[in-house]
């Protein structure tokens, strides 16, 4: 729960440990998605290196975007939130009108303009946290109460929850609900009301997972992924080959056997199968470990920041990154039903990765702030 507000500390150098974590992350992804891709981009695009020159002008745009916000002293945001906010629900909407959205593999979750795709639920990431850790900052003493406190968040939650599963784009819904109960619950909404929440949520989400007939077959391909393996138990069956065939060390860099058209999205949903593939046991586990010290140090920032929106939001930004990353190794390890989620900072991605490193950008500087090294 959030304590009260201390009087706000001098500035501090950017969090150091953080940022390494980071570019440490960002690098392995780089090299991992160029490992992963080279051969489906060879054979679809011609260019081996197609999908290395992407990620690599994405990064820079996302390392930009990140020393950018990291200068910008987080407390602006917080005028800017509902304005963001409303412009992200005008864009979640754009996608679903037909001219306007680009529809890719049965979904409706891009916007062209120019040469550029961008997702807007990537961008309704951080826009939902800015949002929710301003708006439960100004009422932290309401947040108990149903109707003066907890009743307009969830509808907003609600709202983009319900666009983003139009799309549809079940892991990214999913993602920004968990966040914002967990902001909720941080902002000290009652145990009881968050319960009831659950205990109301959770048959409505299943009821959901069952009502798409694609949905309905993720479900039970992760329960019984070798009833159909040829078919919706495929995916999960060749990440699990890739990884129980990299043992302790792995293959070897580049000497992925899976990534030979075997295994599909194997540079964006199943790149973590590649890595325990090539580099093995200690490869994947080193990966791990960068996102539990990325966890660490995300809660270590919020438990010194000295006022509540900063609190708040570095939560949320942390709890959006880790989640995802637990989330898409769940589904790669088979623990969990696949979801679309992509591995934060590793996975091929444009959008989602320039949205992920600004996000870490305004973390570095809520850390800024922070008197606690």
């Amino acid at each position: 729960m959030i304590k009260p507000e201390r009087k706000p500390r001098a500035n501090y150098p950017s969090d150091i440990v953080l940022f390494l974590i980071t570019l440490a992350l960002l690098s392995i992804g780089i090299v991992m998605v160029f490992s992963a891709s080279s051969v489906s981009a060879r054979a679809v695009f011609g260019d081996t290196y197609y999908f290395l020159k992407r990620q690599l002008v994405w990064a820079g745009c996302g390392i930009i975007a990140m020393i950018i916000t990291m200068q910008i002293d987080y407390n602006n945001w917080k005028k800017l939130s509902l304005p963001a906010f409303i412009l992200t629900l005008l864009l979640l909407a754009a996608v679903l009108m037909p001219g306007l959205g680009v529809a890719i593999r049965g979904s409706r979750r891009w916007i062209s303009i120019g040469f550029i795709s961008f997702q807007p639920s990537e961008i309704a990431k951080i826009t939902t946290v800015l949002f929710m850790a301003n708006f439960l900052s100004e009422r932290i003493g309401k947040i108990h109460k149903f109707s003066s406190g907890l009743l307009a968040p969830l509808i907003v939650t609600g709202i983009v929850f319900g666009l983003i599963v139009l799309e549809p784009d079940f892991g990214t819904a999913g993602t920004i609900l968990v966040v914002s109960v967990l902001m909720l619950f941080a902002a000290g909404t009652r145990i009881l009301h968050l319960s009831s929440l659950v205990a109301l949520g959770v048959p409505a989400v299943y009821a959901m997972s069952r009502a798409a007939p694609y949905r309905a077959e993720r479900f039970l391909a992760f329960l019984h992924p070798w009833d159909d393996p040829l078919g919706s138990g495929f995916h999960i069956i060749q990440s699990l080959l890739a990884l129980g065939s990299g043992g302790l060390f792995g293959v070897g860099l580049g000497r992925s056997r899976q990534k030979f058209l075997y295994l599909p999205m194997q540079h964006t949903d199943f790149i973590f199968a590649i890595i325990g593939e090539e580099l093995g046991f200690v490869g994947a586990a080193s990966v791990l470990v960068l996102y539990f010290l990325f966890a660490w140090r995300g809660l270590r920032i919020t438990i010194a920041t000295p006022d509540t929106f900063g609190k708040l939001l570095a939560i949320g930004i942390t709890t959006m990154i880790i989640f995802q990353a637990i989330i898409n190794i769940g589904v790669v390890s088979g623990a969990l039903p696949i979801t679309g989620i992509t591995l934060p900072l590793v996975s091929s991605g444009g959008s989602s990765l320039v949205t992920t490193l600004a996000a870490i950008g305004v973390l570095l500087n809520i850390s800024k702030h922070s008197a606690l090294r």
